[in-house]
């Protein structure tokens, strides 16, 4: 069902892959060991809702408050590469499962550093 409330940093599709990679990475920690509830599930759900939530939260201010959101989002998905290795070190997930994570996280940061370019682009014709 959709909203009747739209916010325009909705429309970005890095915004949309970001919400839907969180849900991904909610979904496979469920799967890891209870000993694992406050310690790697919950570091890996926060880095990976915190890439969403980073471009959100920048999105309304300046562009140069923008890029600096944008450079946090990619930080939290760095973080999720190392949750994502430490996982599959730990043997929570298989290769094939990380494999995934590593392809939605390469897409993600693709998405991000185009977006981060193009506004940079538009800072430095001010």
């Amino acid at each position: 069902m959709k909203s009747e409330y739209h916010f325009k940093f909705e429309d970005l599709l890095v915004y949309q892959k970001a919400m839907d990679f969180a849900e991904v990475v909610d979904s496979l920690v469920r799967e890891f060991p209870q000993r694992e509830l406050y310690a790697l599930s919950f570091q890996f759900r926060r880095a990976a809702d915190s890439i969403a939530l980073n471009i959100a939260e920048g999105y309304p201010g300046s562009d140069a408050q923008f890029v600096k959101h944008i450079n946090h989002a990619i930080h939290s998905s760095n973080e999720c590469v190392s949750a994502n290795e430490k996982a599959f070190r730990r043997k929570y997930i298989s290769f094939e499962q990380s494999e995934n994570i590593r392809k939605e996280i390469t897409s993600i940061q693709k998405m991000l550093t185009g977006l981060r370019s193009k506004i940079r682009l538009r800072l430095n014709k001010k």
